[in-house]
């Protein structure tokens, strides 16, 4: 089997208990007018130990489903913010 995929993000919401919401930011340039266009969509991430806050830079995995929403797991956390 393949490995799973995983992205990188910031953590833009942690009111929920367990659940992180990660805004991951793609950049590209435009194939036609050659512009660069910054896209971004947020997805539910699994944090077991709430160990994540807003503003912390973090790694996820996919995972199995865990919930209606959530198909995503914190596998690390990269770069905490300073609060």
């Amino acid at each position: 089997m393949g490995e799973r995929k995983t992205r990188e993000g910031v953590v833009v919401s942690d009111v929920m208990a367990k659940t992180r919401v990660v805004r991951i930011e793609r950049v590209f340039r435009h194939p036609q007018y050659q512009r660069v266009i910054r896209q971004s969509k947020t997805l539910k991430a699994h944090d077991e130990t709430n160990a994540s806050h807003v503003g912390d830079r973090v790694l996820i995995e996919e995972t199995r489903p865990i919930s209606k929403e959530k198909r995503w797991r914190i596998r690390e956390i990269l770069h905490r913010v300073v609060s």
